[in-house]
């Protein structure tokens, strides 16, 4: 038996009881355990789920090609627009003067006044496109801003964190939406100088270098779109945001200064101030006219065109993201703010959905993916992953590619355009005070300007035009009273109408019951009606259709005459046979003749 000064050696150093006593209250001995695990049934460990593999850069370069892919086949229908043309031909007509003109020079109705075209610098761009290329240049200027501005947008988004496969597959199903404006508009531009702004904002590690580029940015968007508001909107969110966060005295300065320096050099643009205040215009004065009223792309959200492209699966993933993020404490206020403020403008417009797609795309790739990264997929293989991600995003486009905006193909549809109507004007020498439909003017200016005597009355911009010439259009395109008043005040010489929304009651039906006018050329696209007094009275004469009319209303009853007459019938079928030959765009009249020669004849 050892004896006590045995015991004191192995007693433990001072302070070493009370670490014991510590050591036992965490610990149980091993006698309890045995009795614990002897009490309770053994509960076996859940297996964790293993990592995913780090991607690495193959598998996410697959992705990210079938994703740019994706998102060029989404601009790559059919051109259908006509607007372009009259881009054109502003261009055109900006590298030949070398100049910009500041008065009304496109058009008869507002000769002389002053004029302001905020997108001149989109037209003198565009042109050198097609003088190179033609309609393969457009189709390059289209393909380029697309991905120009997505590029932008995926940038902006790895800027706020976006990682992994997840935000490639929500940039896809934004430009999905997005393709609805890749017409050759000055929008496409704007796309890019948005998706710009937002990268800028987002890269606050270039320092002063990005308050100098953010001021670039304002500089060339004051000169290329009506939609410079928008630079200022995104910099006044991440302002407001700024100054939610104590330690952002810095980045408060920095957009302060961009703010400021922006506002003054938008004014460095041919029509000063004038250029900037359009779209307060619109809000404050126009938009209750009645002609802008009926024009579809200002008028309210169509659901019918935005149901299958993934809109829906936007406006309400992205509030559910942003609920995600909060809960997580990720609280974003510019983007909250961003958000709401885009929300409200696509339910106000449809014209505005294409820009809360391209603007919401940099954080719904984000926060998809950090929505996916906070998951365990069972899929831990990087090429197995970007295989999934690039079918998904083919999966989601294919029915819209197929179904929606334009078919999938090559070149420019002229079948909206009126091509042969221009045709006959310029070969019958068709001149003087015309009248048209504001659509065709455009179309009109590339196909006769500077041509003083056959400039169109409205063209693409009838915000040019005065409030009353306004009212007066609106007033002859939609009641016979209006048609009336239109010749008395103005006294046109020719009148270029559309034929395409002549099934319903138009200003079609009024002119072919106006004696004092003559159809001398109509086909699917438009009629062109001439006076029988006055300089075209000899055209009138001897080109005006007397069997035929503008209005497609009309058709079966003049076919009931026909049949009922057989002299009468002869001279519509010699009137059709002239018809087909002077336009290959000629459905109805053909349907017409074959009518003629039904059954009996």
């Amino acid at each position: 038996m050892p004896g006590a000064g045995a015991l004191r050696a192995r007693d433990p150093p001072r302070g070493g009881y009370a670490k014991i006593k510590r050591m036992a209250r965490q610990r149980p001995s091993s006698r309890s355990d045995s009795r614990h695990a002897a009490a309770s049934p053994a509960r076996p460990r859940a297996k964790a789920t293993p990592a995913p593999a780090p991607l690495g850069p193959l598998p996410y370069a697959l992705a990210a090609l079938v994703a740019a892919a994706c998102v060029l086949v989404s601009a790559s229908f059919r051109l259908y627009d006509t607007d372009a043309w009259q881009h054109l031909a502003v261009g055109r007509a900006l590298w030949a003067l070398h100049a910009v003109p500041t008065t009304e020079v496109w058009t008869w109705g507002n000769a002389g006044a002053p004029n302001v075209n905020p997108s001149w610098g989109f037209s003198a761009l565009l042109w050198p496109f097609w003088k190179l290329g033609g309609v393969a240049g457009l189709w390059a200027w289209r393909w380029l801003t697309m991905l120009g501005a997505f590029a932008l947008a995926g940038a902006a988004a790895r800027r706020l964190g976006a990682r992994g496969l997840a935000p490639l597959f929500a940039l896809v199903i934004c430009a999905l939406v997005y393709r609805q404006r890749m017409q050759i508009r000055p929008e496409t531009l704007a796309g890019v100088w948005l998706a710009l702004t937002q990268w800028l904002l987002a890269s606050r590690a270039l320092g002063r270098g990005r308050v100098v580029a953010l001021v670039a940015v304002a500089l060339v968007w004051a000169n290329t779109h009506v939609s410079l508001y928008l630079f200022f909107l995104l910099i006044g969110i991440h302002l407001a945001a700024a100054y939610g966060d104590r330690e952002s005295a810095g980045e408060r300065r920095d957009l302060w200064i961009a703010l400021l320096a922006g506002a003054g050099v938008t004014l460095v643009n041919p029509f000063g101030y004038h250029a900037i205040v359009r779209p307060f215009e619109f809000l404050l004065r126009w938009r209750n006219e009645p002609m802008f009223r009926s024009i579809d792309e200002i008028g309210p959200l169509v659901w019918s065109q935005n149901f299958a492209n993934g809109l829906p699966l936007l406006l309400l993933g992205w509030p559910l993201l942003l609920l995600w993020r909060w809960r997580q404490r990720r609280f974003d206020l510019a983007e909250w703010l961003l958000a709401a403020v885009l929300t409200l403008l696509s339910f106000g417009g449809n014209r505005f959905v294409a820009t809360y797609s391209l603007a919401a795309a940099p954080w719904i790739a984000r926060d998809l993916g950090e929505w996916f990264a906070a998951w365990r997929w069972p899929a831990p293989a990087p090429w197995p992953r970007a295989a999934l991600v690039s079918i998904a995003c083919v999966a989601a486009c294919a029915w819209d590619w197929t179904h929606a905006v334009g078919p999938l193909g090559w070149g420019f549809d002229m079948s909206r355009a009126p091509v042969a109507a221009c045709d006959f004007m310029q070969k019958h020498d068709v001149h003087g005070r015309g009248f048209n439909r504001f659509a065709y003017g455009g179309y009109m200016l590339w196909r006769f300007w500077p041509d003083s005597t056959r400039k169109p009355f409205m063209d693409i911009h009838p915000e040019d035009s005065t409030p009353h010439l306004r009212d007066l259009y609106h007033r002859a395109t939609t009641t016979s009273g209006g048609w009336s008043d239109l010749v008395r005040e103005l006294a046109p010489d020719y009148a270029l109408l559309a034929r395409r929304d002549s099934d319903r009651p138009n200003m079609l039906d009024t002119v072919d019951a106006d004696s004092t006018w003559a159809l001398v050329f109509v086909d699917d696209v438009a009629a062109l009606y001439v006076r029988r007094s006055g300089v075209l009275a000899p055209l009138a004469a001897t080109r005006g259709y007397a069997t035929l009319g503008g209005s497609r209303r009309s058709a079966d009853a003049r076919i009931d005459r026909a049949l009922a007459d057989p002299a009468w019938r002869e001279r519509m079928r010699a009137e059709l046979a002239r018809q087909a030959a002077e336009s290959p765009v000629n459905f109805y009249g053909r349907s017409m003749l074959r009518a003629l020669d039904g059954p009996g004849q």
